[in-house]
């Protein structure tokens, strides 16, 4: 879309605002918005000027002034204001004119660039798989005194004695038995439809919705998979409009990877190919899934850079309480077609040459999207150009249950980090495949692992409700 058919959508739509957004390091969206009237050909080329100093892991005081440069491209009305607003993504520069090295979204776009160069394929295509609950409440507090979290819904299997509801309270949702019932028993079909009717609107391309595994209103949405950059604007898209429709319902949506101890978590499972000029790359008939070997040196890259890709994929405490073993959780650094345990699986059903894809389960949705699929591709080209068989290195294919393995073979098998720390250690020992055509930068990695051991820092050090439980009584 060319500056003039944004101008001119203004105009037709009756635009009254125009809202500048972009991404900060740890995947919130920030935006500031300026009058209809106001925009004009010269706010695309001068961009929008903001305080860089007040985000998160961006710049200090003195050095304040960054600039936002709206893309044309991502253009779409918001859906929730009162006022008719137009949204546009942006990139993040200097004032002198530079791409801002920290900025997530110009490291996707330098991820794509790269690719280029490798002469390997022209395009990375991502499909994230973002999970979500939809609680009716969520009430939670830490202080000198006091720490608690509290979430509820009418759907979780604890409410069915519930006196406040009254009667007539069958239907709930068993632990690890929300996957796909119909309603009564699913009660947010309409949420969702309405979330998938926004996405559709505001250009996502919607496949499927349903109810998912966990009780209490675990849900999932499905997109149509896009370019790498264009595919982490989507999910940016996605989470903004599963936020509010929520909210508009008087329900609070979390893409938090474990909110309910016992019962699974929310990940982000993420479909990955290379394309060359139209032509899929990862599909060779007849080997094993499908897989060609350019498809299995990527497998490599990933599984081989797991530890330390996991700490930008899972940058969060939280993280760690999903990837723990027995809820399906791909803690397992093997690749397989069949196994959901694994970190890898190569989806088997349906699938043509263009849908030829490996997943990657590991990941979750505390991940900045923009990061996480760029560092993902940035594994997997090492993989290739480093020829990494994960065959050779004892990461599978592993098509057995891993869970009625013996002890000894389990033992063999690599697992994920167990904590954020862990993940950080590992980063920092492995980040030489991040630095390969400048995508990330030396200066860009150091400053995310003082912001991760800050995170990591802050909640070790807190007293949890449940060493009362343990150690009270001593």
């Amino acid at each position: 879309m060319s500056v003039q058919n944004v101008l001119n959508l203004i105009k037709e739509k009756n635009i009254e605002w125009v809202d500048f957004r972009f991404t900060d390091l740890l995947g919130k969206s920030h935006h500031l918005s300026v009058p209809a009237s106001e925009v004009d050909e010269d706010t695309f080329v001068n961009g929008v000027a903001f305080d860089g100093s007040s985000i998160t892991g961006f710049r200090g005081i003195e050095e304040s002034d960054m600039v936002m440069m709206p893309d044309t491209e991502t253009a779409f009305e918001d859906a929730f204001t009162a006022h008719p607003t137009l949204i546009l993504y942006c990139n993040i520069y200097t004032p002198d004119g530079e791409r801002y090295e920290r900025d997530p979204r110009s490291i996707a776009h330098k991820a794509e660039e790269y690719l280029q160069t490798t002469g390997v394929g022209t395009a990375a295509y991502f499909a994230p798989e973002s999970e979500f609950f939809i609680f009716d409440d969520v009430r939670y507090e830490t202080s000198t005194n006091r720490s608690f979290f509290e979430v509820d819904s009418e759907e979780g299997f604890w409410n069915s004695a519930r006196k406040e509801e009254g009667g007539n309270l069958g239907f709930k949702i068993g632990k690890k038995g929300g996957y796909f019932p119909v309603a009564p028993t699913d009660t947010q079909q309409d949420i969702r439809s309405e979330m998938c009717r926004l996405m559709n609107e505001a250009g996502l391309r919607i496949e499927r919705h349903h109810h998912e595994v966990a009780t209490a209103g675990q849900g999932e949405i499905n997109f149509r998979f896009d370019t790498l950059t264009k595919t982490a604007d989507n999910l940016m898209k996605y989470k903004y409009i599963i936020h509010n429709v929520a909210r508009q319902n008087g329900k609070v949506a979390t893409f938090m990877p474990k909110p309910l101890f016992g019962d699974n978590g929310s990940g982000m499972h993420v479909h990955q190919s290379i394309f060359n000029e139209g032509n899929p790359l990862f599909y060779e008939k007849g080997a094993y899934a499908n897989l060609s070997e350019l498809a299995l040196y990527y497998i490599g890259g990933i599984l081989h850079h797991a530890p330390a890709l996991i700490a930008i994929t899972n940058p969060s405490t939280n993280s760690f309480k999903r990837l723990v073993p027995g809820y399906e959780a791909p803690v397992n650094l093997v690749f397989s077609k069949g196994n959901r345990s694994a970190a890898v699986r190569i989806p088997i059903a349906a699938v043509t040459p263009k849908g030829c894809r490996i997943e990657f389960r590991t990941p979750d949705s505390t991940a900045n999207p923009y990061l996480a699929f760029a560092a993902m591709l940035m594994a997997g080209l090492d993989g290739i150009k480093n020829k990494i068989d994960p065959r050779a290195l004892g990461y599978g294919p592993l098509d057995k249950n891993i869970y009625e393995l013996s002890d000894a073979e389990k033992g063999e098998i690599r697992s994920v980090p167990g904590t954020l720390d862990e993940a950080i250690d590992a980063l920092e020992a492995d980040y030489e495949f991040l630095l390969q055509g400048d995508v990330f930068t030396k200066d860009f990695i150091d400053n995310y692992i003082d912001l991760k051991r800050s995170e990591a820092k802050a909640v070790a050090i807190r007293i949890h409700p449940h060493e009362y439980e343990l150690y009270f009584g001593c």
